[in-house]
């Protein structure tokens, strides 16, 4: 049975004097101030709770929320996080925990804190705020957009290590269906791998061409096992484990389709694979091929923000592909409208947002002034009411750099740790939440 709230009083006693002790303090402060945001967390949590009059308490909605804020201002592993909260009195007052023996292993923590969704995020970002303007903080009057990319946890992508990786776990899912349900199956890895290194260290295209001949090969025999492998393991009707371990190897078998399909068309065919149709990660299939200014190659999401005056992230979106930044001014200027219910008055963004169709949209939404970093063929008095502010909103749009940059190295935006497109999406909105926060608790102690 879950509680919202563990059955407390926060900060009971003396605060520490030490600068990130009071920032913390401010913190508790703004989550007390909105209740809401715990109970939006408290309802992802129950939805996975499978019978809810029983178990133990487990922890509550209060100081899930609070360990994801911890756990991402410090840029903690699950397991770092589970040392500090049982070693920091300040950490453990924060989250509600009154002892070190209540302190929650790190799968607890995990499990509790992946299950807040990103929705919830969203919500929560949007509760702050409004809860920012109330203060004075943030009026959403001046905005700047900058899209940035983060990157997925994996490797940079090769052919001959995706058919590797392919063979490698499907034959680790086929040993287990060996060993539990007599599948028939014989091993490839090995030769899969001294193929890999091969064709890594191969001289020249010919031999290179023929060991990824032989590495197909190998990953087409695997996906036969696995495909044979998934029908015996369906027919046994009784068996959750079966059902369960026949959909990972039909998971992972449909991936290496595509895997061996891409990498025939480019290696032995000789094709331009569109970024759009490859794979390059059969761990993280849903990551994304970012080609940025035409120089560096990301693998991961493009994430676009919003960020106002006091350095509050506003509103953000994961976005799907690598969409040109031309095509998203008027989505992210109504996004804001329905957090603040105005459009705002001034609008500073990149040189890539720049188009007249961007320029008249923006102003039949009644925005004043629309600068864009280049003019691309537009004068200076059809972005701006003047040549001073024109100035003014230019430099006002690089402090988004700042902003982008503080959010990698701090928060951990630069790479996503978690996997799976959903989690993906809840990662950085915890980052962006978390560091919110932080500039909120900071500005509220001046």
């Amino acid at each position: 049975m879950r509680r919202i709230t563990p059955q407390r009083d926060l900060f009971r006693g003396p605060v520490l004097s030490h600068r990130q002790a009071r920032e913390l303090e401010m913190i508790d402060r703004i989550l007390l101030a909105n209740p809401s945001l715990v109970e939006a967390v408290w309802k992802d949590l129950q939805r996975h709770v499978a019978r809810r009059a029983l178990g133990r308490p487990g922890l509550s909605a209060d100081q899930t929320l609070r360990a994801a804020i911890v756990k991402q201002m410090n840029g903690f592993s699950y397991e770092d996080l589970a040392f500090h909260l049982a070693d920091s009195l300040t950490y453990r007052r924060f989250c509600g925990f009154t002892v070190p023996e209540q302190a929650p292993r790190k799968s607890a923590l995990a499990g509790n804190i992946k299950r807040i969704s990103p929705a919830t995020w969203e919500a929560i970002n949007r509760v702050l705020v409004g809860y920012a303007k109330d203060q004075g903080v943030e009026l959403g009057e001046t905005l700047r957009i900058d899209p940035t990319v983060t990157e997925t946890n994996i490797q940079a992508p090769s052919d001959n290590r995706l058919l590797f990786d392919s063979v490698r776990v499907i034959g680790r899912l086929l040993k287990r269906a060996r060993t539990r349900f007599g599948v028939a199956y014989s091993s490839r890895v090995k030769r899969a791998k001294r193929r890999h290194i091969a064709i890594m260290n191969a001289r020249s295209p010919g031999q290179r061409r023929d060991l990824y001949r032989d590495l197909l090969k190998i990953t087409c025999e695997t996906i036969r096992y696995a495909e044979e492998a998934v029908l015996s393991l369906n027919e046994d009707d009784c068996c959750d484990e079966a059902r369960r371990l026949a959909a990972s190897l039909e998971h992972y078998a449909v991936l290496a389709r595509q895997v061996v399909s891409q990498t025939e068309r480019r290696v032995l065919h000789g094709e331009s694979v569109p970024a759009a149709e490859k794979l390059v990660s059969i761990f993280e299939p849903h990551t994304d091929i970012i080609r940025k200014d035409r120089r560096d190659t990301y693998f991961g999401h493009k994430v676009t923000l919003s960020g106002g005056r006091s350095g509050l992230i506003l509103d953000w979106v994961v976005e799907d592909g690598n969409p040109a930044d031309s095509t998203l001014l008027t989505r992210m200027l109504d996004r804001l409208q329905g957090i603040y219910g105005a459009y705002p008055r001034q609008v500073s963004v990149d040189g890539g947002f720049a188009s007249r169709e961007n320029l008249v949209s923006a102003r039949e939404r009644g925005v004043v002034d629309v600068v864009f970093a280049k003019k691309r063929e537009m004068r200076l008095e059809e972005m701006a009411t003047s040549r001073r502010v024109y100035r003014r909103l230019r430099d006002f749009r690089a402090g988004i750099e700042g902003m982008i940059s503080f959010l990698k190295r701090v928060f951990g935006l630069s790479r996503c740790t978690w996997r799976s497109l959903p989690s993906f999406c809840s990662y950085v909105g915890a980052s962006i939440v978390s560091a919110n926060l932080l500039i909120l608790a900071r500005h509220l102690m001046q």
